[in-house]
């Protein structure tokens, strides 16, 4: 449990859960996640956010590693969500804090989770600051990244920017900077996974705060999930890597996702496929019934179109498919092209709802859907083929600007 020295003096004491799957209730996390928090050993020693419910032991533990935890004079709550805070309570109780500084909005976060709580908080603004002896802490604000409460933290003598939730990713390792992690694509992919099932809907926010973080001289990014980027190099690639997320350029790619009772509209789907694989543009063919909902989304990263395929069932989408479109809608994706499909039996109502689900995220519609009652046949995967046809050539010009 020994903590890890980031910068001279400046130590991470988080922790690892490798058995975490389920993030924040809505979210996958395959490997597990980290719960980062920083210690800065000064006149005044800092300790920047806390850690998960039932984690604060560990906290302690590497805190005690360091200096006896009682000698921790100031708590600084970049974001008061329980992963970050559970253990607040029992790490305050513990080190009795002088100052708890939290950001203005952070005071009602504060007041909600622990109400009756007798500590000495202080809300900070952008641009305020504290001295602790040979560094400054500067504080932002970062509204709605992804929390109302949410600010990141600036130590300008060591060039280090604590991020909060920004810049993360859901790596349970051994490894505590990106650069020791070893697999490049597999960082790629968390990066892509935390931004587009997390960050996605603030994207816009995203591109705003992004020249304020690059006005800073920094050339080390902490943030509190994942690993740490340092140097120069790393610093830019993920600011630029977020810029591009953000932007949400539409890529020559496509999603097919689909779900199916008798394996008529998963045929339907294949034929979806190959119009758009013929036409130059490279699909994923995802079930939304054998692929978690934020995987779909991560694939979304990539892709500028999507089309959905479901039968339909009591007159409307299957459950699969509801939630998978709910979910989408939630997150806010910005400049796709869409298409949608679907077997039936009695009546046909789902396609049109996938179409008007679609484009209701202000997706392009270039087709109208396919519908194919009972089993498709000859005319109905030429029908399909043609939609993939459609989609693929509504994408490649929206591609060419």
């Amino acid at each position: 449990m020994k903590p890890v020295e980031i910068k001279k003096d400046i130590f991470w004491v988080g922790c690892v859960d490798y058995d975490h799957r389920d993030f924040h209730g809505y979210s996958r996390s395959p490997e597990g996640t980290t719960y980062n928090a920083y210690l800065i050993k000064d006149e005044k020693n800092v300790l920047i956010d806390t850690v998960s419910v039932g984690m604060g032991g560990t906290l302690l533990c590497r805190l005690a590693k360091t200096l006896p935890p009682e000698k921790v004079d100031y708590i600084i709550c970049n974001h008061m969500e329980l992963d970050h805070q559970g253990a607040l309570a029992q790490i305050v109780e513990r080190v009795k804090p002088e100052k708890i500084f939290v950001s203005q909005t952070g005071l009602k976060s504060m007041a909600g989770y622990f109400a009756g709580k007798d500590w000495p908080v202080v809300a900070v603004k952008s641009g305020d600051s504290i001295s602790i002896g040979k560094r400054t802490i500067v504080f932002q604000e970062t509204r709605m990244l992804h929390w109302p409460d949410s600010m990141v933290s600036y130590i300008p003598e060591d060039r280090l920017l604590i991020s909060n939730d920004i810049f993360g990713q859901n790596i349970a390792s051994s490894a505590r900077f990106a650069d020791e992690f070893g697999d490049d694509a597999e960082m790629e992919k968390r990066i892509k996974e935390y931004f587009y099932n997390i960050v996605l809907p603030y994207s816009p926010i995203v591109l705003k705060a992004l020249p304020i973080v690059e006005s800073l001289d920094i050339d080390m990014i902490a943030p509190d999930h994942g690993l740490i980027f340092r140097g120069e190099k790393a610093v830019r690639g993920i600011i630029e890597r977020y810029r591009v997320m953000a932007e949400q350029k539409p890529q020559q790619r496509a999603l097919v996702m689909y779900d199916t009772m008798w394996h008529s509209t998963e045929h339907m789907a294949y034929a979806v496929v190959s119009g758009l694989e013929e036409n130059g543009v490279p699909t994923r063919l995802m079930s939304v019934k054998q692929n978690h909902h934020s995987a779909i989304m991560t694939e979304l990263a990539d892709c500028g179109a999507v089309v959905a395929g479901c039968p339909t069932h009591n007159n409307g989408i299957l459950p699969h498919m509801a939630a998978q479109l709910a979910y989408m809608k939630g997150l806010r994706p910005l400049n796709r092209v869409g298409g949608a499909f679907g077997s039936y039996g009695w009546s046909g109502e789902a396609p049109k709802q996938l179409q008007e689900a679609l484009a209701g995220m202000q997706m392009e519609m270039p087709a109208e859907p396919v519908r194919c009652n009972w089993a498709p046949d000859k005319e109905t995967f030429r029908a399909c083929h043609e939609l993939g046809k459609a989609v693929a050539e509504c994408l490649k010009k929206k591609c060419q600007g």
